[in-house]
């Protein structure tokens, strides 16, 4: 039987997989302008959200176990700026090395390290913490990019999961599905 430190690993792993996924299923559908357009100049567009997500995920995941996740070299506040001339493709190529980090962290992972301790701003966690915390973060985040591209795409906007109307035709077939097994 597989112990519950490696079911938590994987569990975590296919989850910010799914939710990667999402965004960019979402992402896919803006335009570049739709990219980098925000609802009001108190909110972030999806451009500054990648942004930041990747900073984070920069920050939090390189030399995961042996320093601090607030790196001394990361500005956050700069994440929440995008300077002109900034590509949709360079913020792009920000946000897959980030997944590439986070995911190539998880893989090095084993369920003994859950209980060892990292920090964060200083603050010590628990790898199981600071891995918890990483997928918290990144859904906050990613749920405010499907609203934005919902949003900005108003009815061109292809839904990501079940549509609405769907969800009896949808839990028949699941039923249906698992029944047989």
């Amino acid at each position: 039987m597989t112990d519950v430190g490696t079911l938590y690993l994987e569990e975590v792993f296919r989850n910010l997989r799914g939710q990667k996924r999402l965004a960019d299923g979402a992402m896919a559908q803006l335009s570049d302008e739709q990219f980098f357009s925000a609802p009001d100049p108190e909110s972030n567009c999806v451009a500054i959200i990648v942004k930041h997500m990747s900073g984070n995920m920069r920050s939090r995941f390189t030399d995961f176990l042996t320093s601090d996740g607030e790196k001394p070299d990361r500005n956050r506040d700069q994440e929440f700026m995008v300077g002109a001339g900034v590509t949709r493709s360079e913020i792009m190529e920000g946000w897959e090395k980030g997944w590439r980090l986070v995911y190539d962290t998880l893989k090095s992972l084993t369920p003994h390290d859950l209980t060892r301790e990292v920090t964060i701003r200083s603050e010590p966690h628990s790898v199981l913490q600071a891995v918890t915390r990483q997928l918290a973060h990144c859904s906050q985040h990613i749920g405010q990019i499907i609203y934005l591209a919902k949003y900005l795409r108003g009815p061109e906007w292809k839904t990501l999961s079940i549509a609405k109307g769907q969800s009896a035709a949808v839990n028949a077939a699941m039923a249906e599905k698992f029944k047989l097994r």
